[in-house]
């Protein structure tokens, strides 16, 4: 017996050593390339011998470590996103929840900051909060809630992600004040300031400018000179040069301006960096120095051209080279600046599709069309000018007559859904009646009906108590949802809205929903001021996008050509 114990003892101790030396082998590995900078490929010798091993003892958290160990150290951008998939496909093949949720956001990461693909980040991020939902890992959940807020951020919902930041701010700041492992303690207290620069970001945007301010003393108080935290310094030191320049004092705006520069540029943080090199040049210009500030304006064009990406807020600085190039009489380069914002505009409606139409456009779309058609237009013969103003002036005609066919078009059927909604008023008592409800066959006598009659009769009355009860709103609602709430199956449910319902379950649910809110905007003018989002949501939608179509195709009019004739008829009224 004693024997036996013996044997089991020496072979848990070296089933443990075995195990402590299979760690050891990954970390010695990746000792010798981890505290190379980041973008360095002299890590790779090492980092493949690293994934090597993991692939070959089908180890998938050391795989996915490698694989971002391989994001990290890439000095390309495409090798990067390389690596980024291969962390999604190591995390898919160990099936840990976790694993996964860090492989989305990692190539979330590399959409966003690398390539500012936001609707490409989001949509990783998206699945990876589908992951992280129920992991008990709470720093995945905090990562993936602000690099959410920082897409929401860049595509104008700031009141949105201000909230996520200010979740983000409460977790990390008591995550890096507890007891953890210094290397924990660092990624919070990194987590922490740049939770707190985004959220003076969307402040500011917003216009609090007494918060953004508390915001940064906050920030540079708490970092002080910890040079691990220097890339987070600069974003702070900006965002105060931006703030003195907005209080007129120009040379302080200037010394902070300038010493955030460095870090930028080693972080390879373009979109900051072009922030920055505007406000120089701005200040530049409120300092009365023309040579520097178009200098430092033209550093943002160089960055545009070479990343094909521009923040709304810097669109001012091709108006400001653009009338620059006036005043120099400088057809060429007016020219040139002025293909170049309508580029601008054109990513810019493009990418931020919330922001877009509220930038205040000094050089609207068709002045710059028509400024640039007229610089290309000298020197050339009157014939050609002739020409080509006849085209352009036929393709206004055209597009003038399209609008106004579409806005008598869609006249009509407001006017037909107005007729047939107060068709179904015209009922005793005045009660109000969802329009185009999908009309039901009446429930059988019970004396003359068989089982199956009988049956089909209780489910149809449920149906009619659930359209009354507008139980059609619950969010998520799907017909197996539905036929445990009414108790009976999925299959048998389909068969009878089929049958008695004049189409499946999805058109069945989709007339009821949007019946309802029309109803709702007919009867309720206060409905008329929401957004499409709440009205969506009102009705149980989750898309915006989903609502429109699904309004349109039971309405025969999108929701926001709906919305626009009823307030002119109320208006008229």
């Amino acid at each position: 017996m004693i024997k036996k114990l013996f044997f089991i003892l020496f072979v848990g101790v070296f089933q443990l050593v075995l195990s402590q030396n299979t760690f050891s082998d990954y970390y010695k590995i990746r000792e010798q390339y981890e505290d190379l900078e980041e973008n360095d490929s002299n890590a790779f010798p090492m980092l493949q011998i690293y994934i090597s091993k993991a692939k070959q003892e089908k180890n998938y958290e050391k795989l996915v470590q490698g694989y971002k160990d391989g994001v990290f150290f890439s000095p390309l951008n495409e090798n990067k996103l390389k690596y980024a998939d291969s962390i999604v496909q190591a995390a898919k093949k160990s099936g840990d929840k976790d694993l996964l949720t860090t492989a989305h956001i990692d190539k979330g990461v590399v959409y966003y900051y690398h390539y500012k693909k936001f609707q490409l980040a989001l949509n990783e991020y998206l699945e990876a909060y589908k992951y992280s939902k129920n992991t008990k890992n709470e720093y995945l959940k905090y990562q993936n809630l602000y690099h959410i807020g920082v897409v929401k951020s860049y595509l104008g919902y700031y009141e949105d992600a201000a909230e996520l930041f200010e979740k983000c701010v409460v977790y990390y700041r008591g995550k890096s004040r507890s007891n953890l492992h210094p290397n924990l303690i660092y990624n919070n207290k990194k987590g922490y300031f740049n939770s707190l620069h985004q959220l003076l970001i969307c402040e500011r945007n917003l216009k609090n400018y007494k918060k953004t301010d508390s915001l940064i003393q906050l920030g540079l108080s708490e970092i002080a000179n910890n040079p691990e935290y220097e890339l987070e310094k600069a974003y702070f030191m900006l965002s105060k040069g931006i703030s003195q320049y907005r209080n007129g004092k120009y040379q302080m705006a200037l010394t902070d301006l300038n010493q955030s520069l460095p870090p930028l540029r080693k972080g390879r943080d373009f979109a900051r960096l072009s922030v920055d090199y505007f406000y120089i040049g701005k200040t530049y210009s409120a300092l009365k120095n023309t040579k520097e500030s178009i200098a430092y304006l033209k550093k943002v064009d160089s960055i545009f051209q070479k990343h094909q990406f521009i923040l709304p807020e810097l669109r001012e600085n091709y108006e400001i080279l653009i009338d620059h190039s006036k005043k120099e009489k400088d057809q060429t380069r007016q020219l040139y600046y002025t293909s170049q914002l309508l580029k601008a505009d054109s990513i810019i409606a493009k990418d931020f599709i919330y922001l877009s139409p509220k930038i205040h456009k000094e050089y609207d779309t068709k002045t710059l069309l028509d400024e640039k058609d007229n610089l290309q237009k000298i020197g050339i013969w009157g014939t050609i000018i002739i020409s080509v103003l006849v085209v352009w002036a036929a393709g206004l005609v055209i597009l003038l007559f399209r609008k106004l066919r579409k806005e008598k078009q869609v006249k009509q059927k407001y006017v037909l859904l107005e007729e047939k909604f107060m068709i179904k008023h015209e009922v005793p008592e005045k009660k109000a009646i969802p329009i185009a409800i999908p009309i039901q066959m009446s429930v059988p006598d019970e004396k003359k009906a068989g089982p199956d009659e009988r049956k089909v009769g209780e489910l149809l009355k449920k149906l009619e108590t659930f359209e009354q009860k507008k139980d059609f709103t619950q969010k998520g609602l799907t017909i197996s949802k539905l036929a445990a709430q009414l108790g009976t199956n999925s299959n048998y449910l389909s068969q009878v809205i089929n049958e008695h319902k004049k189409g499946n379950f999805n058109k069945y649910l989709s007339e009821l929903r949007i019946n309802y809110i029309t109803n709702l905007l007919f009867e309720n003018k206060d409905y008329l001021k929401y957004s499409i989002e709440t009205l969506a949501k009102e009705c149980g939608i989750a898309s915006r996008q989903n609502f429109s179509d699904l309004f349109y195709e039971v309405n025969g009019i999108r929701p926001t050509d709906f919305i626009k004739q009823r307030k002119e008829e109320l208006n008229r009224e």
